[in-house]
């Protein structure tokens, strides 16, 4: 089959590599739609923090935002996943150690992750394979864009649940990308009043046209009052946001981290605490999935605008590098179909 194969820092190509064959509790998929994700750019170029810490190392299979059908088993018992339309968790744990077992799979210190750590082939590829404990069905009606999106709807959905989102909160995004975009789409959808700070107007506009009454740009944001909202939401890479998250935040209010920025981001301690804030972080959208599922099956959040083009495996290193196609959208989520031939110019 063919896979995108990163074999060193910033040099990825479309290699024709061994069908994979599952084994007894797993699944075999023909992937229709893979997003692009920051973590695979900071894989692709080397400033992952995981290839420093010995998690990950050359060559790289990318791939952890994806749906496809799934089309052999490795055991009768799961046959009857043949055929549907599914995603899976990317945090694939042990199943046997104290986290796990409470629930906390994700921060399993024996975790497979997929199309990130070391050990686990990602989705840039015609095909993957899931355990069947961690694959979770989409329903038909959901379109296959959204089905891609779960694995980000996820991470955004836990980001706005932390966040006590609900009517009448004042909840800022900080950062208009699509974790940012999806985490504004779930807080509105919970009745908050949602605020979202960015750079790129595009991404702004587009925030409108989903709903949010109130944008900003990040450096009004920076010169404005302090203790302003019940709900800031860090989902940025930029370092100097985690410290404005909990000066624009009010007394006994929250702040949620979900962006990682390439460097470390000061935040003194005294402000949280003399302020009586909650800050929580989130690593993964493993507790989340299934509520993503439940809020794009039932249409109260429709997160199709955020994909701005859908390319073929052939383009996806360009990609990497930040470029976009001539024809893409305003959204700032790019998908890949491995079944689509590479267009001409692209």
């Amino acid at each position: 089959m063919r896979a995108l194969v990163v074999t060193a820092s910033r040099r990825a190509s479309v290699l024709d590599v061994p069908d994979p064959v599952p084994a007894a509790g797993e699944l075999l998929v023909d992937v229709e739609r893979v997003g692009i994700c920051g973590t695979d750019v900071e894989l692709y170029t080397g400033e992952m923090a995981y290839i420093d810490q010995g998690h990950s190392h050359f060559p790289l299979r990318l791939g952890h935002e994806w749906t496809g059908r799934v089309a052999a088993v490795g055991h009768a018992a799961d046959d009857g996943w043949l055929g549907r339309r599914i995603t899976g968790d990317t945090m694939l744990g042990c199943g046997h150690c104290a986290f796990c077992r409470a629930g906390a799979h994700h921060v399993c210190p024996e975790r497979f992750e997929v199309g990130i750590r070391d050990g686990w082939p990602g989705a840039l590829a015609e095909k993957v394979l899931i355990p069947a404990r961690f694959a979770y069905e989409i329903p038909e009606h959901v379109s296959v864009t959204a089905a891609a999106l779960v694995e980000p709807g996820g991470n955004a959905l836990r980001a706005a649940r932390a966040a006590n989102s609900s009517p009448r909160a004042e909840v800022l995004v900080l950062g208009s990308g699509t974790i940012g975009l999806l985490a504004a789409q779930f807080a509105l959808a919970a009745g908050a009043d949602v605020h979202i700070g960015g750079v790129r107007e595009g991404s702004l506009a587009l925030a409108r046209s989903l709903g949010v009454a109130h944008t900003w740009q990040l450096d009004e944001l920076a010169e404005s009052a302090s203790d302003r909202f019940d709900a800031v939401i860090e989902a940025t890479s930029n370092p100097a946001m985690p410290a404005l998250s909990v000066r624009l935040t009010k007394p006994a209010g929250r702040v949620v981290y979900i962006g990682l920025s390439s460097t470390s981001s000061l935040v003194d301690s005294r402000d949280i605490a003399l302020k009586d804030i909650t800050a929580v972080g989130i690593l993964s959208a493993s507790p989340g999935l299934a509520g993503a599922i439940a809020h794009f099956a039932d249409g109260t959040v429709v997160p199709d605008a955020i994909v701005s083009e859908v390319i073929a495996l052939e383009e996806v290193p360009s990609r990497l590098e930040g470029r976009r196609g001539a024809d893409a959208g305003p959204g700032p989520k790019v998908h890949v179909d491995p079944r689509q031939a590479e267009r001409s110019g692209s």
